[in-house]
């Protein structure tokens, strides 16, 4: 009797070392197709951050642009809207502290933007000739903090 308990545990044993075997196996073949998924699931995920991030920057010099160019077109209107815009969005950007598109010192290099903005829009909305050259100035005086 002591040789089938000695046999039945020797195969249960060997059945044991099987499954713990095919496990890692399965485990080994697994991490093999979800590292290198992951790290390029990863690269892209960082790629796509720095591309809305300059896409930002972008938007929000083009914005910009188009309020000056919009100015000394004479076209008052779309230029005050797209000046709003600039200071709104730009705002909410220097708001969001460590997690936004500029830098700590872009954001307290741009800090003295804001003192004439209120100015700047009550020129377009009386259609001031002026208010181009203050959105030519301003339209400079941004791009050389962002390109800093």
């Amino acid at each position: 009797m002591s040789e089938e308990l000695q046999t039945k545990r020797v195969n249960s044993n060997s059945t044991m070392r099987r499954i713990i075997i095919y496990a890692a196996v399965l485990v080994l073949v697994f991490l093999l197709g979800f590292v290198p998924m992951w790290l390029r699931a990863r690269t892209a995920a960082s790629s796509l951050s720095e591309t809305e991030h300059r896409l930002t920057r972008a938007t929000m010099q083009s914005s910009l642009a188009s309020a000056a160019v919009d100015a000394r077109r004479g076209d008052y209107e779309p230029a005050r809207q797209a000046v709003s815009q600039f200071y709104t969005s730009l705002g909410a950007e220097i708001d969001k502290g460590n997690s936004s598109v500029y830098t700590q010192a872009q954001r307290d290099a741009m800090q003295p933007l804001f003192a004439g903005r209120d100015d700047l829009i009550t020129l377009l909305a009386r259609s001031d000739p002026a208010s181009a050259d203050r959105l030519a100035d301003l339209f400079a005086a941004y791009r050389k903090i962002v390109n800093a």
